[in-house]
């Protein structure tokens, strides 16, 4: 009989310098070496048989990979697309799926207060959407959406009737601007806040240092040295903070602290000075701005919406001190935490800049849009439920 030939294997110098590193690279995934020398050995004119011997393979196996190269070129030592195993669920089962991870699990029937992917493909099953499925398949198809209805977060709905004008006047007030007019080089923004109940916590054996391959512990007994408050103005634009601590918030201790900054310079000289305030009883009303004004003719208080203290940029800054000074809390008595402040306020404004606030105007008209939206699918739901 006569004897098969070997298809014949031409290569140019490019192509060879891809197989080569392709055949010899470290992170090259072992089908795509054992392709490559199959090639480079064609080249040299080896038998099948030899090839084969050579890279550890079968004859019929060199024989396909030898052949696909001479008729397609590099582009024959890639995998064919394979159409692998059928889907079991099909589209619709899948929108399904995600469409009821998007419901409350109270809508659905159930006694649940939010899904998990083990609950969610129970439902599915129950509610005949599909005869099985597993928690990891619909973990798969809710990640791909970004959808986690197993987390939460809490939000307060803005109920102040004068929302939208409160705030537009604190944002304005942050650009540096005030009844549609700039202000001066002699006007500022002060915004202000108490931080309540600060304890001392006297840990009942000492925090231990981190370590190699160990964090930081702190015993979980303590001992109680009371509590403090912790009042704190905040100058938006210059990233000034001024602090006092008070045995517990009151009118008492905030216009202290307003006196404490405003007989300071620059704010003893100063035009204007807004004061940025939440509707905390300490500076509550119009009586609060009559006080204020009474005793400095050059301020200027201006209240966020109720239910919108995140507005008050003060809060910020509270955040930074509840990471950086009380968290872990371990201190032996109040003196230590008021001393811990101080220092802590000295150590901030040497460094400090002005936060980059970056809910504007625009912002606030988008939030009001959707709250008019969230209110209006609410009072569709109620007038469907009630029918």
């Amino acid at each position: 009989m006569p004897q098969v030939q070997a298809c014949p294997v031409i290569v140019t110098d490019a192509t060879r310098w891809v197989l080569t590193r392709r055949a010899r690279g470290q992170k090259t995934q072992h089908r795509d070496k054992v392709r490559a020398w199959i090639v480079l050995l064609a080249a040299q004119r080896w038998s099948n048989a030899a090839i084969a011997i050579e890279v550890g393979i079968g004859v019929d196996t060199m024989r396909t990979w030898r052949g696909r190269f001479a008729a397609q070129g590099l582009a024959g030592l890639l995998d064919r697309a394979r159409s692998g195993r059928p889907p079991r669920f099909s589209p619709v089962q899948v929108a399904q799926v995600k469409a009821l991870a998007c419901q409350l699990p109270v809508r659905a029937g159930v006694a649940l207060s939010r899904w998990s992917c083990p609950e969610l493909a129970r439902e599915v099953v129950g509610q005949g959407i599909a005869e099985a499925i597993s928690a990891s398949t619909v973990w798969r198809w809710l990640v791909r959406e970004a959808i986690k209805p197993w987390q939460y977060r809490s939000w307060l709905f803005p109920r102040d009737p004068d929302f939208a004008e409160k705030a537009g006047r604190v944002l304005d007030l942050y650009e540096r601007r005030w009844e549609g007019q700039r202000l001066g080089p002699r006007e500022y923004v002060i915004s202000s806040d108490e931080k309540t109940s600060i304890q001392a916590r006297c840990r009942c054996h000492p925090s231990l240092a981190p370590g190699q391959a160990r964090m930081m512990r702190v015993n979980h007994e303590y001992e109680r040295g009371g509590a403090l408050a912790y009042l704190a103005a905040y100058d938006v634009h210059q990233a000034r903070v001024f602090g006092s601590c008070a045995p517990s918030t009151g009118i008492v201790p905030f216009m202290a602290l307003a006196e404490q900054v405003m007989t300071l310079e620059p704010y003893a000289s100063a035009k204007r000075v807004f004061w940025v305030v939440d509707n905390g009883s300490s500076h509550r009303g119009q009586t609060a701005i009559n006080r204020l004004a009474a005793r400095f003719p050059n301020t200027v208080m201006v209240h966020t919406p109720v239910h919108a203290s995140w507005l008050n940029q003060v809060e910020i800054f509270f955040s930074v001190v509840q990471r950086k000074v009380f968290s872990p809390n371990d201190f032996t008595d109040l003196a230590e935490v008021e001393q811990r402040l101080v220092d802590f306020e000295k150590r901030y404004n040497a460094t400090a800049k002005p936060f980059q606030w970056k809910f504007t105007g625009d912002d606030l008209r988008d939030l009001l849009i959707r709250i008019a939206q969230h209110e209006q699918q609410e009072t569709g739901i109620q007038l469907r439920t009630a029918a």
